[in-house]
């Protein structure tokens, strides 16, 4: 199971798993309602390098990005769903509604986004060039997402 760490924890946990020569790779998402597609895309980033980090976005930041009556699910149950994935090995949370920052701090060797992105588009890539890193895409296409999966359940009368 995944740890949860925030700030200098994971800064010098990451610095430790960099210099026993390990490779780094960053995920990131609000992770409402885990679905199908987010396990193919987190498991699809861990095969990339050795150690992976996703960073979810706060409870706060989730209802900037996507509206009122989100996130469905808090950060801490969100946490746990990912914790729980194989192939993550650490979580955690900003509150930024980009992870600009965060790849700042940890310059990961690679930032994985889904395939609702390009190499060239993801909102980071200047970033994560700036230090040297790449972006990866990965995950299957992009046939689910928790927007569609809400509308659905609302209009199976599950509301």
């Amino acid at each position: 199971m995944a740890r949860f760490l925030t700030g200098e924890e994971l800064i010098a946990e990451i610095r430790r798993e960099k210099a026993d020569g390990k490779k780094v790779v960053f995920a990131n998402g609000a992770f409402d309602l885990l679905h199908v597609g987010h396990l193919r895309y987190l498991h699809g980033a861990a095969e990339l390098g050795d150690v992976l980090v996703v960073a979810l976005n706060s409870d706060a930041s989730v209802r900037s990005l996507k509206g009122e009556g989100r996130p469905i699910l808090p950060l801490e149950e969100r946490v746990a769903l990912v914790s729980a994935i194989e192939g993550v090995d650490y979580v955690t949370s900003f509150d930024e509604p980009k992870v600009t920052n965060l790849l700042l701090a940890l310059e990961p060797h690679i930032h994985a986004k889904g395939t609702d992105y390009t190499r060239d588009n993801v909102p980071e890539v200047e970033t994560v060039r700036s230090y040297g890193g790449e972006v990866a895409i990965t995950g299957d296409p992009k046939d689910h997402n928790t927007t569609d999966i809400i509308a659905a359940i609302r209009a199976a009368g599950g509301e």
